[in-house]
């Protein structure tokens, strides 16, 4: 098993210029784990749009099986050229899957999710961590839900009164507190040290439940439509 620090840059929808700049206030804060991806389109190599698209707009997805695909990557971890790997947006039935594969050689390090309070994923964070699978939240901030912030919700706000913290200081601790990672993305640089300013304070039992009890299994984080693929992970989006 890898370490990984508990608090991350996320870089999702930074554009070049910006998260160029997101990156170096980040590394003199002392972050030391930033999530990127060539989905990001935040690359100067990352220019040509990565999924095919067919004459209505719809994804082409792919036939290969993701059990496969984990097979190719399993073997950049054993020829030395990456460290770990891991999974996105799985449930629990496609992670499972991917545990109980007989010839499994690598485990997954982590599954990356969308997570906020609105979206708290408690069974699929306890089936995860079971299995010693690390979550990491992505979205951690939630966003606008009926036209409202959710940092403006009545109860992160009374809780982050009460810490005098942020109310993004306190949806961040909820997740360390959860032994969930976390990937607040920002490219303002007040707000990605605020981001990391998170672990002088302990929030309570009493308000880690509140939060948790703001759950509404919202979804905020959307991708293109798949054609006719019930298993396309960018589709009809999975019950993480």
């Amino acid at each position: 098993m890898k370490e990984i620090p508990a608090v991350g840059l996320g870089t999702w929808k930074a554009t070049p210029g910006e998260v160029t700049q997101a990156v170096k206030v980040a590394i003199d804060t002392g972050y030391r784990h930033f999530d990127c991806a060539f989905y990001y389109h935040n690359e100067s190599e990352s220019e040509d749009w990565d999924l095919p698209l067919d004459r209505n707009g719809m994804v082409i997805p792919s036939d290969t099986d993701y059990l496969d695909t984990w097979e190719a990557m399993e073997s950049l971890v054993l020829e030395g050229l990456v460290r770990a790997i891991g999974v996105s947006n799985f449930n629990q039935e496609q992670l499972e899957r991917l545990l109980d594969k007989p010839n499994l050689k690598i485990m997954p390090q982590t599954n990356q999710i969308e997570c906020h309070p609105y979206l708290t994923q408690e069974p699929l964070i306890k089936f995860c961590q079971s299995r010693g699978v690390v979550v990491t939240a992505y979205r951690p901030l939630g966003g606008y839900s009926d036209g409202m912030d959710m940092r403006e919700d009545p109860v992160i706000q009374d809780i982050a009164e009460k810490y005098k913290k942020s109310a993004a200081q306190i949806m961040i601790r909820f997740q360390i507190q959860r032994g969930v990672v976390v990937i607040p993305k920002s490219v303002t640089p007040k707000r990605i040290v605020e981001n990391f300013q998170v672990f002088d304070f302990e929030l309570s039992e009493e308000d880690m439940t509140a939060l948790l009890l703001l759950n509404q299994n919202l979804r905020l984080a959307t991708f293109p439509a798949a054609a006719n693929h019930k298993d396309y992970p960018f589709g009809k989006l999975p019950d993480v």
